[in-house]
């Protein structure tokens, strides 16, 4: 089984020389970014660059197409999603289940992940998920959300948050990655947000500059103390079926265990 992605590692598809050098950063999951990263002016020079790198093979690189009412974006899917170099399309500012079944229609069962970053985004957010088989993930695009939203305090965004972890559950898809945190220099305070959205629910998380990957992994890996005691439960499960109390007082049950063996998956990964 292939690891979950922990680390998505946006880069902009006009500089072919920083793509070059995200492909070897380490990153789970390279994104080449066609949208916000480049200039209207660049916007054809990033796609031929792109098809370019991506006319060949390559492990785990998606490519984020411009937003899908622009006059960009029926060649980006035209011209990139044939190409053996891309793994996965991640489509921004999506408001609605047609618009992904209209891309799942042209991009050869190509893995789609939808980004939402409007208030109409998020209210949709299950739809959305649940649009396509080719869906493989949703997550939210902060920066356009907190805009669309007026939202000025971080925690005003976790409702949406949680309605975006609680919607790609429910559609039977992965947990979805945090937005990128954008002061690259500010590690201690990516820590501190990484653990927030662990708490919430993320799993793994988007980044803009190398740097950020180690941070991000290590955030988002199991503890030697969280993968103990899942050994634990998962042990005395093995033993014992049914709810039980450990000799520590602490009560187990089928979800208990379960999140145990989820814990121990994700520490495998490494």
């Amino acid at each position: 089984m292939t690891p979950h992605p922990l680390t998505w590692l946006y880069v902009p598809g006009d500089r072919p020389p920083i793509v070059a050098k995200a492909l070897a950063a380490g990153a789970d999951v390279v994104v080449v970014d066609l949208e916000d990263a480049v200039a209207p002016d660049r916007k054809d020079y990033a796609r031929a660059a792109t098809a370019e790198l991506l006319s060949e093979a390559q492990l785990n690189v998606h490519v984020r197409v411009n937003a899908l009412d622009t006059p960009w974006a029926a060649d980006d899917l035209r011209t990139l999603a044939p190409l053996p170099g891309v793994s996965g399309l991640r489509l921004p500012k999506v408001t609605s289940a047609e618009e992904v079944v209209a891309v799942a229609e042209k991009a050869r069962d190509l893995p789609l992940y939808a980004l939402l970053e409007t208030a109409l985004g998020i209210e949709r957010a299950f739809s959305i998920a649940a649009a396509h088989s080719s869906v493989h993930g949703i997550a939210l695009g902060e920066a356009d959300l907190r805009a669309d939203l007026g939202v000025r305090d971080d925690a005003g965004l976790d409702w949406s948050r949680s309605r975006v972890i609680v919607a790609a559950r429910a559609a039977g898809l992965a947990p979805p990655p945090q937005s990128v945190h954008p002061d690259i220099r500010d590690l201690e305070g990516l820590a501190a947000s990484c653990a927030h959205g662990r708490a919430l629910g993320f799993l793994g998380r988007a980044a803009i500059h190398p740097r950020q990957l180690p941070v991000i992994e290590s955030a988002f890996l199991p503890t030697e103390q969280e993968i103990e005691q899942a050994e634990t439960i998962v042990k005395a499960a093995t033993r014992e079926q049914g709810a039980q109390a450990l000799a520590d007082g602490r009560f187990i049950d089928a979800a208990v265990v379960a999140a145990a063996q989820r814990t121990l998956t994700l520490a495998r990964r490494t």
